[in-house]
């Protein structure tokens, strides 16, 4: 079992990534490579995701100094050359850090992504970061963190389409991830429509 923090301590560090992603609408299926570099964030840079994404007050400086976040850099390369880098802050902030501040969702989370309240194993909190992956700007997401498989599962709701993004640690040095993309429903349902799937093998380099 990975309590939360070592989850993350163990996320740190030069990743090697590859990936399938399944295009439902047209079928279409794509190879990729990823080289993955993990840091941790700077008190002032946990400061400052904050202060983009959080109401003024909602955490204390010293929970705020606890909460484990990153800078990624990664640079992708699919099997047809093409290429994408990126550059981004995350921070998880739990649930308990901040009670008595809650960011409504705007929908409801997808039916494969719920897991129910009443499971105290389960710790809950919110994603946040300065970038998006399909979106620009700063954006907050939801998610789920389960000790007992090592498993993070983060949620994030798009203009135009919901992620539900799961890496589970099965070793010191080697992850699972999965990702599933729905498109964003027009009313308040449950997103449904899956338009891409992704699953991936990723290793931590020494």
């Amino acid at each position: 079992m990975l309590t939360f923090q070592e989850f993350f301590d163990i996320c740190n560090g030069f990743w090697t990534i590859e990936r399938t992603y399944h295009y439902l609408p047209s079928g279409e299926v794509e190879r990729s490579h990823t080289e993955y570099q993990v840091d941790r964030l700077s008190a002032l840079e946990k400061r400052r995701i904050v202060a983009m994404a959080l109401p003024e007050g909602a955490i204390s400086a010293a929970h705020e100094a606890d909460c484990p976040g990153f800078t990624i850099a990664f640079d992708t390369v699919s099997e047809t050359g093409e290429r994408k880098a990126m550059s981004l802050k995350a921070l998880f902030v739990l649930d308990d850090m901040m009670p008595h501040v809650k960011i409504p969702n705007t929908i409801p989370t997808p039916i494969a992504a719920e897991i129910p309240t009443t499971d105290p194993e389960i710790q809950r909190g919110y994603y946040l970061r300065d970038e998006g992956y399909s979106e620009s700007g700063a954006i907050a997401g939801r998610f789920t963190y389960q000790p007992s498989r090592g498993t993070l599962e983060m949620t994030t709701v798009y203009s135009r389409s919901v992620s539900v993004d799961q890496m589970r640690i099965i070793s010191p040095d080697t992850r699972l991830r999965t990702i599933v993309t729905y498109q964003r429903p027009i009313d308040q349902s449950p997103p449904s429509i899956i338009t891409l799937t992704g699953f991936g093998l990723e290793r931590k380099q020494s």
